[in-house]
């Protein structure tokens, strides 16, 4: 599709338009106020029976037949949809119990079609062959993205990660994102609340991907703790070399400032980022709001759908009725049900707590801590150094045991949760923090251990890996 000067142009009237209509919605108080329920979206990655990539998303969701699983951007790719479910009492233990059942009912459709799932937030045996734009999902949206991508870019992506061991290679489509797969938490708010809540989670991203980076891996080279990271960075990156150097911001972005308003961050994607996906629909926001009705404000969403923020502000419409939600996007996939509901355990507790302190966290530390923190745990996992009011700079799993495991079983607390429950997911996160494993450090002790070539290291430790994770043992737990 071939995007024309008047289309570019009649789309930023539109979402220019749909932001002023926001800002009317939010002075008018017409959004649902805040519901105390979790949903997620969890990311997989398909295998066959050698643990390779396997290119088979159609065939394995035509076997699925469930409305709540959809294609992701890789053939091998899938994700699923959890509908917001409430926390309050055992709820933590009936949502990882549903989780297990909707996830055993794919992999047993996922086998007729020769497929296997796996949670993991890079699938270690991918090669750079499998992340080409022949792999791409049959999806026409993903199409239209590698080439509005692209078209803004001008030239090839560079991959370039420097950790334990070093990646240099270019691509010549977005299908290297295909490799990221993430855990995404949702948490509905009021827009009086938005702005504490939002600026609370971007406080915590750094302890979140410490204590749950699952992603060691990527084309065979062992790089960060939390590769994922920087290769969603870099794998979408619109600027070439020049734009860069002049400041432009980056899509997948975590920001630059703390927020007074859910307002700030929609005005940000209007003044910053140009459209990739300039399409526009029938829909007038402002005769909608006149007549009584709740607009979608469909090209806003869009546009903020296409900059990928760590902590993405959300606008949705749910029977009639607007709703703000902050969408957790730092977590991978991974290891096991368990370990992903107590990453969802940590986060919501610390989301009931963090927010409503007397003297607010981002009232004590800089944006650009909170930045270095997220930066420092990706790239080190348990073994970073973060920073915290208070505390100064000690190691990650210091942090987590001494001040923020607390706060998270006070918030499960305030929200109800039973504590037997709680205890049982907060254990998981200290035990990682006691052990120092989590499921990137026992992905690369397992190949170190195993030696060898290294591409048949890697495939034997994802076969023992997917074994493992079908066990539902917390990673921490898993010997080498």
């Amino acid at each position: 599709m071939v995007f024309s000067r008047d289309d570019r142009r009649r789309y930023r009237e539109k979402v220019r338009r749909c932001l002023d209509v926001f800002a009317q919605m939010l002075r008018e108080s017409r959004f649902e106020e805040d519901r105390p329920l979790a949903g997620l979206e969890i990311e997989l990655n398909i295998v066959d029976a050698a643990g390779e990539a396997a290119m088979c998303n159609a065939e394995v969701l035509a076997a699925i037949r469930k409305p709540d699983w959809a294609t992701e951007l890789g053939q091998f790719n899938i994700e699923i949809n959890i509908e917001p479910q409430e926390l309050v009492g055992d709820g933590p233990t009936r949502l990882e119990e549903d989780v297990r059942a909707r996830l055993n009912h794919a992999e047993e459709r996922a086998q007729t079609q020769g497929g296997h799932l796996v949670l993991i937030g890079i699938l270690p045996t991918l090669r750079e062959r499998d992340l080409v734009e022949g792999t791409l999902s049959a999806n026409p949206r993903y199409k239209l993205l590698n080439e509005q991508i692209f078209a803004a870019r001008g030239e090839d992506l560079h991959l370039a990660i420097e950790g334990v061991e070093r990646l240099d290679t270019h691509a010549d489509s977005v299908a290297p994102e295909a490799a990221c797969t993430s855990v995404q938490l949702h948490l509905q708010v009021s827009p009086e609340e938005f702005a504490a809540h939002w600026n609370a989670a971007q406080a915590i991203a750094g302890p979140q991907i410490a204590v749950a980076a699952n992603s060691p891996y990527l084309f065979g080279k062992e790089l960060h703790r939390e590769t994922r990271i920087t290769l969603f960075e870099q794998a979408t990156d619109t600027r070439p070399a020049e734009l860069k150097a002049q400041g432009v911001r980056p899509r997948v972005w975590f920001g630059e400032r703390w927020i007074t308003s859910v307002f700030d961050l929609f005005e940000e994607n209007v003044q910053y980022f140009p459209a990739l996906l300039p399409l526009c629909e029938d829909e007038d926001p402002r005769a909608e709001l006149e007549q009584g009705r709740i607009p979608a404000l469909h090209e806003l969403t869009l546009h903020n759908g296409t900059i990928y923020r760590w902590n993405r502000p959300v606008y949705a419409v749910v029977d009639g009725t607007p709703h703000l939600r902050v969408e957790n996007r730092v977590l991978p996939a991974g290891p096991s049900v368990a370990d992903i509901a107590a990453n969802a355990a940590f986060y919501y507790g610390l989301m009931a707590v963090l927010p409503h302190t007397e003297r607010p966290i981002w009232s004590q530390m800089s944006f650009a801590a909170a930045e270095d923190n997220l930066n420092s745990a990706a790239r080190h996992g348990l073994d970073a150094r973060l920073y915290w009011p208070g505390m100064g700079e000690v190691p990650a799993a210091e942090l987590i045991l001494r001040r923020l495991l607390p706060m998270a079983h006070e918030g499960l607390a305030k929200r109800g949760v039973d504590r037997a429950v709680a205890d049982r997911l907060l254990g998981i996160i200290e035990g990682r923090c006691l052990s120092g494993r989590t499921g990137a450090t026992w992905q690369v002790e397992r190949v170190r251990a195993q030696g060898g070539d290294r591409h048949e290291a890697l495939r034997a430790m994802t076969l023992d890996y997917i074994a493992r994770m079908h066990s539902n043992e917390p990673v921490h737990t898993w010997d080498v």
